[in-house]
Formats: C-alpha cells, sequence, structure tokens
C-alpha cells in the first residue's frame, strides 16, 4: 500500500534517497517553475508536495523504520496511517515526464480576466490580461494602479 510521508524541510530527496536504498518505492514528485535569483529569471524543480513524499510499503514491517529515518518527520496518520489510492499515484505518474518532474500546463487566460502577479517585481500587483506574445510563455496585462502595459512570463500569474 502506498502511504504519505511527512519530511523535514528541504529533505524530501535525503529522506527519498535513504528509502529507496532499504528498497522502498517512493514517490517525490517535482514539478518545473521559473522564479527570479539574484534579479535574473531562472528555471528551477521544486517538491511538487513540499515536505511530503509518498512510499509504498508494508506499515507493519517498515513503519518504525521510517519513522525513524532522517529527515522523517512522520508518516501521516501516525498510528493509523492514511493509505493513498493507486489510481491518485499513477494520475501523478502519468503526468510525470523527466524522472520525477510532472509538468504542470500554464493557466489559459481570456482577454480582460484580472490576474493577480505571483513572481518577480511586480509580485502582488493586480492586473487586467490582455494578449498572449510569442506564443504560450509571454504575455502582456495591464497593471491597474498604475495603468501601465508589461509584458512578463505567463506562469507569474494567477486568475483571480
Amino acid at each position: 500500500m502506498w502511504y504519505v510521508i511527512y519530511t523535514k524541510p528541504g529533505k524530501e530527496d535525503t529522506v527519498a534517497g535513504s528509502l529507496h536504498g532499504i528498497g522502498l518505492n517512493v514517490l517525490n514528485p517535482k514539478y518545473r517553475t521559473k522564479k527570479y535569483k539574484r534579479n535574473k529569471l531562472v528555471d528551477v524543480i521544486e517538491p511538487l508536495f513540499p515536505c511530503y513524499m509518498f512510499a509504498r510499503f508494508d506499515k507493519e514491517k517498515y513503519a518504525h523504520l521510517i519513522t525513524y529515518t532522517r529527515g522523517v518527520r512522520y508518516i501521516v496518520g501516525k498510528q493509523h496511517p492514511i493509505v493513498v489510492r493507486d489510481e491518485i499515484i499513477d494520475a501523478i505518474r502519468e503526468s510525470m515526464e523527466e524522472g520525477d518532474v510532472v509538468v504542470i500546463k500554464p493557466e489559459r487566460f481570456e482577454s480582460g480576466e484580472r490576474v493577480i502577479i505571483r513572481e518577480g517585481p511586480f509580485r502582488n500587483f493586480y492586473g487586467i490580461f490582455e494578449r498572449e506574445i510569442k506564443g504560450n510563455e509571454r504575455v502582456m496585462i495591464l497593471l491597474e494602479t498604475i495603468h501601465y502595459k508589461i509584458e512578463l512570463d505567463r506562469h507569474f500569474l494567477k486568475k483571480l
């Protein structure tokens, strides 16, 4: 059966390696996104579920060992671990490519939709979606507060 393991922040890969090393089937999904680092837009790969991962194991045989693995906080459900259905694991795996990276398709926006900017120098600014530019990656929006049009990466937008 599949279970959810809650890890310490940033320890998902370490725990996944440890559990894989003892022969357990582990799913530690990640996703690719874009973020500003040192004022540059870069691609980053982050955990899809920060501090959580999935493992398939016999709880009677491995629960104690997993609980005391370095980086693990606990198995979700503790004394009565919560079972994750195979269909959920299969759905996550179907959306994966390049190992454990899940492909998240960017949101589609309609002209005139109100959006909020999630990242970058205009973070938390509201705007009105105007149009796509150069394929699917860049978009043009009108900033509400200063009535100024800007071009930015579509990954930074979220519908309201």
